[in-house]
């Protein structure tokens, strides 16, 4: 249970914290002097400070408690502090607001205020500990991801993108059919690539064709190989992508492109290794890993009869599902400063616009963005105007700007540290907030 470690000379007050407390089921503790208050914090696990600002009979400057409050902030930095005093000034409060202090009350309290603000903090900070922790987590299993296998110098943050690597490196060294599905530009080639780099055939070829990208009556061709004139223009002999990759893995992307006679053969090579070129009636065999994507409904082609079933359940062994960009949101920004040209740097309100935008076109939606703001940006800083996002976007973002940091301050003071009360005196949504206060390095706690 959260313990709130209560720091005023007048035993009678608390006394009376601890009983109001207590009636909401918050465990508390007391100290009557900043000495014995900081000897408890640095034997104690304490989740909130309560403290007064005078301790010395008669005064009324509050120096004391600034003293205290800065060597709780020392010693603990992410420890949120109520300050309770008879003595108040909204100038007084702002600043110490603005040095790390999480709440401002005034003697005689408002209890209902106190509490709400007390659970608040409390709630609060077990959400960031617990976030605190998912963090230290993830980067740890991001660490021994990276270093058991080859991740091909991928970027990568989000812990959406792990799953999808974790699961790639797993099925990697089988030589099972994977079958990766995802949009277009979300990085399906970049996964099939780790697959290979990761596989048992990682010293062999990595062919890629683009089932999309060639005209039915070539499709064959392409795949197995032509004798000459097995179609028009074919005027010599010529290997197809599956004896290029004989030993290796070949990567067919937009498989749901292919047609279905070219469908009928690739099942005949999966099922046996053997093949003939087109306009031949020599077998050949070989021995190739496939990898297949779409970025198609295959279940539904299936229904409608454009893709055969058969053929479905050979290539879908495993299936591997690439989220799209604006689902893997920590990816964003790591990607983004990968693509900056050496010695630009995105400035913080291109930071919140590349984290508004839904990125239909995904990774390679992005890359594009970032390549176009520093060709054509005339300073070595890209600012979100340098983008060229949806003008929906910019618009939000001026309402961000255009406040600064006292008045957010004075929000968050007014709403008692609660966000989604101070976004709506802002009105801004509590993402918006959340974001403003992380450029202005004004803390959550």
């Amino acid at each position: 249970m959260p313990t709130v470690l209560i720091i005023d000379d007048n035993r009678s007050i608390a006394i009376a914290l601890e009983v109001l407390l207590s009636l909401h089921d918050i465990a508390s503790v007391s100290a009557e002097s900043p000495a014995e208050g900081l000897a408890m914090l640095d034997k104690s696990a304490i989740d909130l400070v309560i403290q007064d600002m005078n301790f010395t009979a008669d005064t009324t400057s509050g120096a004391e408690g600034v003293a205290l409050f800065q060597e709780i902030r020392l010693r603990h930095p992410d420890l949120p502090v109520i300050l309770l005093t008879a003595w108040t000034h909204l100038d007084a409060a702002v600043d110490l607001i603005k040095a790390g202090a999480a709440d401002y009350l005034a003697k005689p309290w408002n209890d209902q205020r106190l509490v709400a603000s007390v659970q608040n903090l409390l709630e609060l900070g077990q959400a960031n500990r617990a976030l605190q922790q998912r963090v230290q987590r993830e980067r740890k299993q991001k660490r021994e991801l990276e270093q058991k296998y080859d991740l091909r110098d991928l970027i990568w943050q989000d812990v959406a993108t792990e799953r999808v690597l974790g699961m790639a490196c797993q099925v990697a060294r089988s030589n099972v059919s994977v079958l990766i599905s995802g949009p277009n530009g979300a990085g399906k080639e970049r996964i099939a690539e780790i697959i290979q780099a990761n596989s048992s055939v990682k010293d062999g070829p990595f062919v890629i064709l683009n089932c999309g990208a060639i005209p039915a009556e070539l499709i064959e061709a392409e795949l197995f190989g032509a004798e000459v004139g097995a179609y028009t223009g074919a005027s010599k002999a010529r290997e197809g992508k599956f004896e290029a990759a004989d030993g290796g893995t070949l990567f067919l992307d937009e498989i749901g492109n292919l047609p279905l006679a070219g469908q009928m053969k690739l099942l005949r090579v999966l099922e046996t290794g053997r093949f003939e070129r087109l306009g031949s009636n020599k077998e050949r065999q070989v021995k190739v890993r496939v990898i297949s994507a779409t970025n198609a409904d295959l279940a539904a082609m299936i229904k409608a009869g454009s893709f055969r079933e058969d053929l479905f359940y050979r290539l879908n062994v495993i299936q591997i599902n690439l989220p799209p960009l604006a689902e893997r949101p920590d990816d964003i920004l790591p990607l983004a400063q990968h693509f900056l040209d050496a010695g630009k740097t995105l400035h913080g309100t291109a930071h919140a616009a590349l984290l508004q935008h839904v990125w239909p076109g995904n990774v390679r939606e992005l890359k594009n963005v970032l390549q176009r703001a520093c060709l054509l940006s005339g300073s070595d800083e890209i600012k979100a105007a340098d983008l060229g996002l949806p003008a929906a976007i910019m618009s939000t973002l001026s309402i961000e700007i255009e406040l600064d940091r006292d008045s957010i301050e004075q929000a968050l003071l007014k709403a008692n540290g609660v966000i989604a009360q101070a976004a709506n005196q802002l009105g801004l949504s509590r993402q918006a907030l959340y974001r403003r206060m992380d450029r202005l390095g004004i803390s959550r706690t």
